[in-house]
């Protein structure tokens, strides 16, 4: 039997509504303790956002509130430094 290639599973960015490759994007979690935090694992216990990996969209997150509307917390200034951080470091 031939090998069947799996799936890439796919999630929608808060910012731009487009579905991409989970690799592709950066997911921000809340814990049930309400901390909001950038999840780089893409695996920790809470509520997802997932987010593109782009300044312009953090930057549009950031100004038009749609991480915390979608996360239903507050959102600290240092998770969005994180996720700046981390798409200047991935080129």
């Amino acid at each position: 039997m031939p090998k069947q290639k799996k799936k890439t599973p796919l999630r929608k960015c808060v910012v731009t509504q487009e579905m991409k490759p989970k690799q592709q994007l950066i997911r921000v979690v809340r814990n049930k303790e309400g901390q909001v935090f950038v999840d780089p694992t893409g695996k920790k216990n809470g509520r997802g956002a997932y987010i593109s990996r782009s300044i312009d969209a953090i930057n549009k997150a950031e100004d038009q509130g749609m991480l915390a509307r979608h996360l239903n917390a507050s959102i600290d200034a240092g998770v969005f430094e994180e996720l700046r951080t981390q798409v200047n470091s991935d080129g």
